[in-house]
């Protein structure tokens, strides 16, 4: 009988790179590249985004990112009309929706982001770039997802999320789809796929000039691209291995945790297509940081920053195994999918970040309740 290692009793067989076990780690290292130098080379970061729709009126970089998730919606949605991707088997789309997880896991998550200034993904990115500061978020995100998702952690998370959710089972699915199909006695998925893109490309390209920052919008192409890509590989070489391969497309909390385990310890199991998404990505990272010219060494002032830091990685392990994913996870990944999740944790999240935000920059989480004027006020988006 033959190990997923792909050692039969008698150790003496070897697999080739177009094993499916082999080659999904590599496809997700290839998508990683593409990753992490598309993203790297535009400055590509959520909380960047939003910091910047918020205190200055600037709503390229959120227009950015909402392109980057409409794209991979239209991708994967393409992809599933052909037969060519089956998100259906992930866990995005399961019957039981943890909405206590999606909204206190999104807030956590949301604050962590902004104690750090960035979350999973931007650290995978900065640490491409040399700072020593990501490499800390990293690790401390990893190891408490690990302890979130399958350790101490766990004993609180399944009583308090996984036992209060709320089942789907009558839809078939958590897709908003799905369960306005159910409603309405209608099949109304791919309305529903053309309903989201459209709302979104209008206002994307509602900004004259926006549609002129072509390095932007040729970021978002790709990066939306590269989550479908997931589904897409995932979903062939699942088809053709003896051995489970999980469906997914790209997520940077629990892989980052998977990531850490697979580097200290050797179980003979090869790296799944998210460990290998998180090489790439860094592999990518640094490409386009040499390619700029922008790798310097960068590392924490002083222990308050680094106090911060590690509690804010912590906050994002956690709460992004709570809500089932991160800024990329839900936003991109669960989006694509058209998962209920997807906006409930991304609204969460975006909550959470200016709660981080108002505390830090403006000295009291109330801040986010006040009106303020003058120069305190965001100005009108596009």
């Amino acid at each position: 009988m033959l190990t997923r290692s792909g050692a039969g009793n008698d150790g003496k067989r070897h697999m080739s790179i177009l094993d499916p076990v082999v080659l999904t780690p590599v496809l997700g290292v290839l998508a990683g590249c593409v990753l992490g130098f598309a993203a790297r080379a535009t400055h590509f970061c959520t909380l960047s985004s939003l910091e910047r729709h918020w205190y200055a009126g600037d709503s390229s970089g959120l227009r950015t990112w909402v392109l980057a998730s409409v794209c991979a919606l239209i991708g994967t949605q393409l992809l599933v009309a052909f037969g060519l991707a089956d998100p259906a088997a992930s866990f995005y789309l399961t019957a039981d929706f943890a909405w206590t997880g999606a909204i206190a896991g999104g807030v956590m998550f949301g604050i962590g982001m902004a104690l750090v200034g960035t979350c999973g993904f931007g650290a995978v990115l900065r640490l491409g770039g040399g700072s020593l500061r990501a490499l800390v978020v990293l690790t401390v995100i990893g190891l408490s997802a690990l302890a979130a998702q399958r350790g101490i952690l766990a004993v609180l998370r399944v009583p308090l999320v996984d036992d209060l959710a709320y089942s789907f089972d009558w839809a078939g699915s958590q897709s908003v789809g799905d369960i306005l199909s159910a409603l309405t006695g209608l099949r109304l998925q791919e309305a529903v796929a053309v309903l989201f893109a459209g709302a979104g490309l209008t206002w994307i390209f509602r900004s004259a000039s926006y549609r002129r920052q072509f390095d932007k919008i040729g970021s978002a192409i790709v990066i939306g691209g590269v989550i479908a890509f997931g589904w897409w590989a995932t979903t062939f070489t699942a088809a053709r291995s003896f051995y489970p391969i999980q469906i997914e497309a790209g997520s940077f909390v629990v892989p980052v945790g998977d990531t850490i385990m697979q580097l200290i310890t050797y179980t003979g199991i090869w790296p799944d297509y998210g460990i290998g998404l998180i090489v790439g990505t860094f592999l990518g990272a640094v490409l386009a940081a040499v390619w700029k010219r922008d790798i310097r060494w960068e590392a924490c002032d002083d222990a308050r920053e680094l106090g911060r830091h590690i509690l804010g990685g912590t906050l994002m392990g956690i709460g992004g195994v709570m809500a089932m994913g991160c800024t990329v996870g839900q936003g991109m990944t669960g989006f694509s999918t058209l998962a209920l999740s997807a906006p409930v944790v991304m609204l969460s999240m975006a909550f959470g970040a200016r709660l981080g935000l108002a505390w830090l920059f403006e000295g009291s989480v109330f801040a986010l309740f006040r009106r303020h004027g003058g120069g305190q006020h965001r100005s009108p988006a596009e």
